[in-house]
Formats: structure tokens, C-alpha cells, sequence
């Protein structure tokens, strides 16, 4: 398989997106170092030869930093994982722009409400950032916790949604 990768610029620096021969989005993330986001793929799903291209996800995430919030919903990913990270995943995407849960709550939103480790490291393996808005999970105090791209970029995406 032959992959796309494309780099764009946005407010929080320059977005790389990683998507397969069907478009769906194997990885992104802020940075313009596409090692980096080769990285996150999962192997199984590591293309054999990657081009430089024009994604489809690049017009989604381009109208996200515009004002449109939903447009990043209908983008196709592919990530591989265990069924609860799978699960996970879908859940993230549910997550409404402005409301972000803590890892109890979304743990809770997993049905398993003592699986709060689990929930952060959906988090963390999560590779289509932005796609899958990962970003709106926070510790039980309120504060950030991580993010694979840094607080700033994690801190910029929570505001921008605050405030639509």
C-alpha cells in the first residue's frame, strides 16, 4: 500500500496527516517530521511507500481551524488495537466539541468505570489526533494531563472549542 502524507499550516504549527489508499487516516499529528508520524502507525497497518499528496482529512482539518468544529467528524480512520481500544477510540469521537470529559468519565463512557488507566492509554495510543479528538479527555482535577503533541497544541484545541 502507498500511503499520502501531507503537511499543513495552522494556528498551533504545521499539521502532518498520514492516510491510506481508501483516505482513511492512519495518523496526524503537529509536527512536520513525517517520521515521527509514521511512528505511530501500528505496524500492521505501516504502508510500504509513502507520497507526498493531498489528503482529504487536509480540508476537513483546514475548516476545523476555520469554525466548522464538525468537520473533522466524518473523517475516515484506521487504527488497529484491542476491542477496548477500539471501543475507545469510537468514544473519543463522540465526545462533543467543549464538553471534554475526565479519564473517570470517560472510563465511565467505556463501561468500565474502574479501567481509568485504560482509558489514558487510549489516550495515548491514540494516532489520528485531531480525528480522533483525544484531546478532550483531562485529568479528574481539570488540569491537562498529556498529550502526544504537547500542552500548548492541547491547550489551543480545548479553547478554540470553548469558545465556538
Amino acid at each position: 500500500m502507498t500511503a499520502l502524507i501531507q503537511t499543513i499550516d495552522t494556528p498551533d504549527g504545521a499539521l502532518t496527516i498520514l492516510a491510506d489508499d481508501e483516505r482513511r487516516v492512519l495518523a496526524s499529528g503537529w509536527t512536520d517530521d513525517q517520521a515521527a508520524i509514521l511512528a505511530r502507525v501500528h505496524p500492521s497497518l505501516r504502508p510500504d511507500a509513502v507520497a507526498e499528496g493531498v489528503t482529504d482529512a487536509a480540508d476537513a482539518a483546514l475548516a476545523y481551524y476555520g469554525g466548522n468544529l464538525a468537520a473533522i467528524d466524518g473523517v475516515a480512520v484506521r487504527q488497529h488495537g484491542t476491542e477496548l481500544q477500539r471501543a475507545g477510540w469510537a468514544a473519543l469521537r463522540r465526545i462533543t466539541p467543549g464538553t471534554p470529559l475526565t479519564y473517570s468519565e470517560f472510563a465511565v463512557e467505556l463501561g468500565s468505570p474502574q479501567a481509568v488507566r485504560a482509558a489514558a492509554s487510549i489516550c495515548a495510543r491514540n494516532a489520528p489526533a485531531l480525528f480522533v479528538p483525544c484531546h478532550r479527555v483531562l485529568r479528574a482535577d481539570g488540569s491537562l494531563g498529556g498529550f502526544a503533541w504537547g500542552l500548548p497544541v492541547k491547550r489551543s484545541l480545548l479553547a478554540r472549542e470553548s469558545s465556538a
